[in-house]
């Protein structure tokens, strides 16, 4: 009888011990997995400083509400109209802005998109919040310069 209860006994205790070994050495990270772990934490660390959040606008930088509505002019000083649009390109870069030429108080104006490279900024005439930027193109070439066409 007694060992019926000590085959009893260790019936019952085998899976708890086993079970409970299983867990524990679950637990405990190999030299390979934690090598893993370590690199896969790493990497999401890099990912997250390259995501990056700002604080404020880098030196240099524009605001794109400052931009839509911003007066074009040359570097003559002639007023060519206003910027309607910011064209993206596939980097994220702006590649164009969209400026209405031509018209009067808006009839007949057309959009003309300007390469990004002929842009500049100029100091603010007092008039607006919003920035004045330069082309180095004329009146007449932009009225002669092919209209942009919306994606629909």
């Amino acid at each position: 009888m007694k060992k019926l209860h000590s085959f009893t006994l260790y019936a019952l205790i085998t899976p708890v011990i086993t079970l409970g070994a299983g867990s524990l050495l679950a637990e405990q990270p190999t030299g390979q997995g934690s090598d893993r772990t370590l690199q896969s934490t790493q990497q999401d660390q890099s990912r997250m400083q390259q995501r990056g959040y700002l604080r404020s606008i880098p030196a240099n930088g524009w605001q794109a509400s400052n931009l839509i509505g911003a007066e074009v002019k040359t570097t003559k000083g002639e007023e060519v109209g206003s910027v309607n649009d910011l064209i993206i390109d596939e980097k994220g870069q702006v590649a164009a802005i969209v400026v209405g030429v031509g018209g009067f108080l808006g009839m007949g104006e057309k959009d003309v998109a300007i390469g990004w490279g002929d842009v500049t900024k100029s100091s603010k005439s007092g008039k607006s919040d919003k920035d004045e930027l330069q082309i180095n193109l004329t009146r007449e070439s932009l009225m002669s310069a092919p209209e942009f066409k919306r994606a629909d």
